[in-house]
């Protein structure tokens, strides 16, 4: 009989009771947070395998991502916190909540309406359990992006909140001024610490090169793409490349420094004509 999502759940229990398995039995939230992180950037990487044709290497993924979640709700049911059966319960409470367009009355004539209403319904939650930041004007729209998720996806979550509540440009093309806009500066910013030579300015430059990939970041969400897999597509890109480069050297018993960068570059665009 095929195993369902409760098999699974009966797996972790057994796992974790006091004859299952020794390592299993001793991981807590400290130690299972890595491994959670970690399954879901390879779920993330197997979805380019999955849009090009090739979908088992998610399907695995996306068990092993399953699998922490049960193994995370089974140690919150051992810390009398909450159980699986609560997370699946807040989760589908809160999905009927938020699409008042399939569950209640509210109309939603495209997806740029339920996303504005989403946020909407969002913030009137955080409302409801905030204890109140009078200084910094109660909750913000930005509470939900998290501070420690890997920079660029942070960037993109934050550009896509705040252009669901109109904060956004009109066009693709004025994203595009933006960033002409921001090479200036970062020009400019290169130059003055060429000048200087004083920390002050590097950290200009830094700030400078942080505005610029922010704005690219734009450019990417403008275009209905997902940087963080876009940039995981060149580098897996230069990775096959630069690998020609390497059976190249080898084939020809030669090292890095005893070749030019003209040959390099040469063994670079053969690769490119490669793929």
């Amino acid at each position: 009989m095929p195993k369902t999502f409760d098999d699974l759940v009966a797996l972790m229990d057994r796992l974790r009771s006091p004859g299952g398995c020794p390592w299993d039995r001793e991981q807590t939230y400290a130690t299972l947070a890595p491994m959670l992180l970690e399954e879901a950037y390879e779920a993330f990487d197997a979805l380019e395998e999955a849009r090009q044709g090739r979908p088992d290497p998610l399907r695995e993924e996306l068990g092993d991502l399953l699998f922490q979640i049960t193994f995370f709700a089974r140690v919150a049911k051992e810390r009398g916190e909450f159980n699986i059966n609560d997370v699946i319960e807040e989760v589908h409470a809160k999905m009927v909540r938020r699409h008042p367009h399939v569950f209640g009355d509210t109309k939603a004539s495209d997806s740029t309406e339920v996303l504005r209403n989403w946020e909407a319904i969002k913030a009137e939650e955080k409302r409801a359990r905030a204890t109140g930041a009078p200084e910094s004007g109660g909750v913000s729209i930005l509470d939900g992006v998290s501070t420690k998720a890997p920079a660029l996806m942070e960037a993109h979550q934050i550009s896509t909140k705040v252009a669901r509540v109109g904060f956004d440009w009109k066009q693709v093309e004025d994203v595009f001024e933006k960033l002409q806009e921001e090479v200036g500066e970062l020009r400019a910013a290169i130059d003055e610490h060429k000048q200087s030579e004083e920390e002050a300015d590097h950290v200009r430059v830094r700030e400078e090169i942080g505005d610029l990939l922010f704005v690219v970041t734009n450019i990417a969400r403008q275009l209905s793409v997902e940087p963080e897999a876009a940039l995981k597509l060149s580098n897996r890109k230069f990775r096959r490349r630069f690998a020609y480069i390497e059976a190249k050297l080898h084939e020809q018993n030669r090292k890095f420094d005893e070749t030019t960068l003209d040959e390099l570059e040469e063994l670079w665009q053969e690769a490119k004509k490669n793929g």
